[in-house]
């Protein structure tokens, strides 16, 4: 069966109903650095791609610094993931029903093109985190 054009395109032009995304995406002038990519049709506001690139960032209370400086190389990957979750109003075929207190929804097996796996690895090869998996198991009693 294939898909038709109202179902695809209905896939393509949502965004997910999670902590910080606008519920419908549309036109946003001033997205910032990396996130600008999605600035003529964004589920993001123009303050989310603001904090999307600062170290420690209100949008999950989570630092790229955690244990030790992460380089700039590597970074901009994960500002990169950061900017496409928040921002992408396509990610409709990988949204998947998330049991959060903070959101409900997520995406998953989003698909990534090789050259920029190889790339991404590249660039944080050298770089270290002290957590096997950064979705849980953190320590929040201190903030």
């Amino acid at each position: 069966a294939t898909v038709t054009g109202a179902a695809r395109d209905s896939l393509l032009n949502i965004c997910m109903d999670a902590k910080h995304h606008k519920k419908q995406p549309g036109p946003e002038g001033k997205l910032y650095g990396q996130c600008v990519l999605w600035k003529d049709n964004a589920c993001c506001t123009s303050n989310t791609s603001m904090e999307a690139h600062q170290d420690q960032s209100y949008l999950y209370n989570f630092n790229w610094d955690h244990c030790g400086a992460m380089p700039e190389k590597c970074k901009r990957h994960f500002i990169q993931d950061t900017c496409l979750y928040e921002c992408s109003p396509n990610l409709g075929p990988w949204i998947d029903q998330a049991d959060n207190s903070w959101r409900k929804e997520r995406i998953l097996h989003v698909p990534l093109c090789r050259e920029d796996c190889e790339q991404w690895w590249e660039d944080c090869q050298d770089a270290v985190t002290c957590k096997v998996n950064w979705h849980k198991g953190w320590n929040w009693t201190t903030g």
